[in-house]
């Protein structure tokens, strides 16, 4: 009997830790595909403050940046999480392509600098995701070389994971061909900036993790 209750109280214990646990949940994929516009969106329904600054010009998201204890609810849902926003990962980063942004040398150097030692950081982080949101621009070519070592990175780490097509609002988008380029996946199109679909990325989150 004694054994019994003791078996008892550490799986209650333990049933209780499990739901006051905060996952990690990553924002990852290329420059420019509206990672910190998602942040800003989940950070504004949420907590009723943005995440950070969003830009034209590609890197804007230098440093991870990080909000604890985001509490999601949906009916008898409820999710905790400390979401990770992290840096546009790119193969390369060359401070001419600044330049023609508007930069001055001097600055497109610096920032050159800052976003491929960003670069780095966020795939060390990929060691602390529980989930992540792989963010693509729905106006552009999936089958990228980012795209495919973002996604392949998280396959062999066995991080559940789902896609998101932003930019639904622009003439140019192209949802399908992103679910045919990740079938194995799900693959939901939003947008953002305007908020569509946006709660049924917080359902899918639900289902993530």
């Amino acid at each position: 009997m004694a054994f019994s209750l003791k078996l008892f109280l550490r799986k209650l214990f333990s049933n209780l830790f499990k739901k006051k646990k905060h996952i990690k949940l990553g924002l990852y994929g290329p420059p420019n595909g509206g990672k910190t516009t998602i942040a800003n969106r989940i950070c504004q329904d949420w907590l009723g403050e943005e995440m950070g600054k969003v830009s034209n010009v590609e890197h804007e998201t230098r440093e991870i940046q990080v909000k604890e204890e985001v509490n999601m609810k949906s009916g008898n849902k409820e999710l905790s999480f400390n979401l990770v926003d992290t840096p546009g990962i790119a193969t390369r980063i060359d401070y001419e392509n600044f330049i023609k942004s508007g930069l001055k040398e001097k600055e497109a150097k610096s920032r050159a600098k800052e976003a491929t030692k960003g670069v780095i950081e966020a795939i060390k982080w990929l060691d602390n995701m529980d989930a992540v949101i792989v963010v693509l621009d729905s106006t552009k070519d999936p089958y990228t070389q980012v795209n495919l070592t973002i996604i392949g990175n998280l396959q062999a780490r066995d991080i559940p994971l789902l896609i998101v097509a932003n930019k639904i609002d622009l003439k140019k988008s192209n949802v399908e061909r992103v679910k045919s380029a990740f079938p194995q996946y799900k693959v939901l199109g939003i947008s953002a900036k305007r908020g569509d679909n946006i709660e049924e990325m917080y359902e899918e989150l639900f289902n993530l993790v």
